[in-house]
C-alpha cells in the first residue's frame, strides 16, 4: 500500500508515455518493455512498481491499466538479439519497439532508470531513477511488461519444465542454475551470459 497515488503526468496536459523494461538480468527468455499513455483521470490509486505487487495483483492491475489507457504497447528483443548486440542494446531495442507501437505517439517519454539511447525515435525523453515508484505511467508500464513476460516464460516452461520458469521467470535462481548444470541449456538461454555459455554445460556444442 502506498501513502498516496502516484502522479499521472509530470506536466499536466502533455501527452506523456511511461516506458519500463523487465528481464534484463534473466538467464533465459527475451527482454520485454512496455510503453503506456494514461489519461489524466486515470484511477488506480494503489498502483506501484510491479516488483512490489503479488502476481495476482499484477494481473488484476494489468487489466485495469489496459481498460483505462489511451494506448499501450509491448516490445521485445529476442534471445538472439541479446546475444548479438548485448543486453543493454537489446533493452533499448525492446523499448523503441514498444514506443513505436503507440497510437497516438506521445509528445514526451518518461523512461525508467538512468539511461536510454534512442535510434529511431526523435521524441523528447527524460530518464527517471526509480521511476516505476514515482510516476503512474512508468509504474503501469512496469506492470504490463512484467505480466507479459511472466506469461511468455510460463508458456515456455511447458516445453522446458526442468528450469522452474513458472516461478523464477528465467532469473538465475539456485534452482535454475542447478537445472542448467544438470540438463544443459535450451534455445531460450542467453549464451552470452556466463552461466549459459555452451562450453560450460552443453557438451554437444563443444
Amino acid at each position: 500500500m502506498i501513502d498516496r497515488p502516484l502522479p499521472i503526468r509530470l506536466v499536466p496536459g502533455r501527452l506523456e508515455a511511461g516506458v519500463d523494461e523487465v528481464g534484463r538480468g534473466c538467464l533465459a527468455g527475451p527482454v520485454c518493455a512496455a510503453a503506456v499513455i494514461l489519461p489524466e483521470d486515470f484511477d488506480l490509486p494503489e498502483l506501484n512498481d510491479s516488483k512490489q505487487l503479488t502476481p495476482a495483483r499484477r494481473r488484476a492491475f494489468a487489466q485495469a491499466i489496459i481498460a483505462q489507457a489511451i494506448t499501450y504497447s509491448i516490445g521485445e528483443a529476442t534471445v538472439e538479439e541479446i546475444d548479438r548486440y548485448n543486453i543493454l542494446s537489446a533493452t533499448f531495442l525492446a523499448m523503441e519497439r514498444a514506443i513505436r507501437g503507440l497510437t497516438p505517439q506521445p509528445e514526451h517519454l518518461l523512461i525508467d532508470g538512468n539511461r536510454f539511447k534512442p535510434h529511431t525515435t526523435s521524441i523528447p525523453y527524460e530518464t527517471i531513477i526509480k521511476g516505476d515508484s514515482r510516476v503512474a505511467s512508468i509504474a503501469a508500464a512496469s506492470v504490463l511488461a512484467k505480466v507479459h513476460r511472466d506469461h511468455l516464460m510460463e508458456v515456455a516452461a511447458e516445453t522446458y519444465p526442468e528450469y522452474g520458469w513458472t516461478h523464477n521467470a528465467g532469473y538465475g535462481t539456485a534452482e535454475h542454475r542447478a537445472a542448467i548444470r544438470a540438463h544443459g541449456i535450451t534455445p531460450l538461454h542467453r549464451r552470452s551470459f556466463g552461466p549459459c555459455r555452451p562450453s560450460l554445460f552443453d557438451p554437444q556444442d563443444l
